[in-house]
């Protein structure tokens, strides 16, 4: 049985999880509270970090690696262009997301309002979540200058770019903390995405203590 160690509020999970629905790789979800540093998960990813991909007796890690690594095995679908330059294109907005929204945003946003919480880390930093509050708005108009002369965020076709995107998105999603009202072009987009049948895992998922926002699982919000 092929098993996917992940966390459901974790977008890097998230992101693979796309990946492996899309491309119709069927695997076991098992919740992996991966703060906790468990000696058995340590084993499987000394890095301590999710996703975690068992794929028979190959243990695979880091979402970017692994998913790339599905691209090669499973190429259809394809999520990566053929052209070296949309290749580039697809790596350079998956870093973008993975890393510079990541820390800009998520981890201000989630991390302060769920994470700190989960871990028993004490009330949120107001101005932590003042400066997520402030940096997403930033990122959503860089994504309303791509999707102005684009169908999807790397191009005309949908790319692991969308899904690296809709990953960190729908982790905010969870909670209510993007300003989908504003961002008209943006929101198309996500609803877009959103309706394929790969998400329709991500919109089933509960965690304990919070409640997904009541828009959360709707296709047409």
């Amino acid at each position: 049985m092929n098993r996917l160690y992940h966390y459901p509020l974790s977008p890097f999970s998230r992101k693979v999880r796309l990946a492996l629905a899309e491309k119709r790789i069927e695997v076991e979800l098992v919740e992996e509270r991966y703060w906790e540093q468990d000696p058995d998960f340590l084993r499987r990813n000394p890095a301590g970090q999710v996703p975690i991909l068992r794929l028979g007796s190959r243990i695979l890690a880091d979402s970017q690696a692994i998913c790339e690594y599905l691209e090669d095995t499973v190429p259809t679908p394809p999520l990566l262009p053929q052209s070296p330059e949309g290749r580039y294109e697809v790596r350079r907005l998956c870093a973008w997301f993975d890393g510079k929204f990541h820390i800009e945003v998520t981890t201000k946003l989630m991390g302060e309002r769920v994470f700190k919480k989960l871990r028993g880390g004490g009330v949120p930093d107001s101005q932590a979540v003042k400066s997520g509050s402030k940096h997403i708005k930033i990122h959503l108009d860089y994504m309303t200058h791509l999707l102005d002369t684009r169908r999807w965020l790397a191009g005309n076709d949908m790319t692991l770019a969308d899904f690296a995107a809709a990953a960190q998105l729908s982790c905010l999603d969870y909670v209510s903390d993007v300003p989908w009202d504003k961002y008209e072009a943006v929101k198309d987009w996500y609803v877009k995405i959103k309706s394929r049948p790969a998400f329709r895992s991500l919109l089933a998922d509960q965690v304990s203590g919070f409640r997904p926002a009541p828009h959360y699982a709707d296709l047409d919000f």
